[in-house]
């Protein structure tokens, strides 16, 4: 079984908003819910662990009970930075879960196909993360503001979520750190001090976390774009279908 915990507690400062940025709206439905069910569409996700800030707990757990097509879920408080409120999550996961993912909540626009993918990998190679190739230059600046390098732009990718692991390395990985007090970027990078393995699973530019208020715009117009495509899609679809049904007439 897979484990899916879903960091929500964070503060959203750049977001500019009064409330939690997972409870802004995308057309019509909160970016929380539109994450946690396009995880309900895998078959290999068997729980959701959504971890909240304090104070939240019985909002988002009342926003749950009445949201359809969810797969059993689970709602924890957070703390104060995120690797502590996932390590606070990994406490309540499954003991039947072999596999444990972790995905921001303000990611809506993850395919299914990029949370399949990394399943896969991570059974296959122990850890996998999803990203894209970088597609920018980059530069590496001192403290004085002057260019001390430019990688090689191939090297570089741009890593996003879902994360996943075996359960027995996530979970290690999480102790250590918690023994050295080593605080890390994500998930990978405490799986990485394992001296494990962690490999790239290519995901898509529309899987964008929504942090600014320009993310909410971009992420709007990229659910117009796919609801649009499947309009699109159906028109196809009836239109060869009809014509077929012409031809044989």
């Amino acid at each position: 079984m897979v484990s899916a915990v879903f960091p929500a507690a964070g503060q959203g400062t750049r977001m500019e908003a009064p409330c939690n940025k997972v409870f802004l709206e995308l057309l019509g439905m909160p970016i929380l819910l539109r994450t946690l069910l396009r995880f309900s569409g895998v078959a290999e996700i068997g729980e959701l662990i959504v971890v909240v800030a304090p104070g939240e707990e019985q909002q988002v757990t009342r926003a749950l009970r009445l949201t359809p097509g969810l797969k059993p879920w689970q709602v924890v408080t957070g703390s104060t930075e995120r690797q502590y409120s996932i390590e606070n999550g990994l406490k309540a996961v499954s003991s039947a879960a072999d596999i444990i993912l972790v995905h921001d909540a303000a990611r809506p626009l993850v395919t299914e196909q990029t949370i399949e993918d990394v399943i896969r990998m991570a059974r296959l190679r122990g850890g996998a993360i999803a990203a894209v190739p970088e597609k920018n230059t980059i530069k590496v600046v001192d403290e004085a503001g002057l260019v001390r390098a430019t990688p090689e732009r191939k090297t570089l990718w741009e890593v996003q979520t879902p994360q996943g692991f075996q359960r027995e390395i996530l979970l290690e990985a999480y102790e250590k750190a918690r023994e050295e007090g080593y605080l890390g970027t994500d998930d990978a990078s405490l799986v990485e001090r394992l001296g494990k393995s962690v490999a790239v699973v290519r995901s898509t530019y529309q899987n964008i976390k929504v942090t600014t208020p320009e993310d909410l715009v971009q992420a709007e117009a990229l659910l117009r774009q796919e609801a649009g495509g499947a309009r699109e899609l159906v028109k196809s679809a009836a239109k060869r279908a009809l014509s077929h049904i012409t031809d044989r007439l």
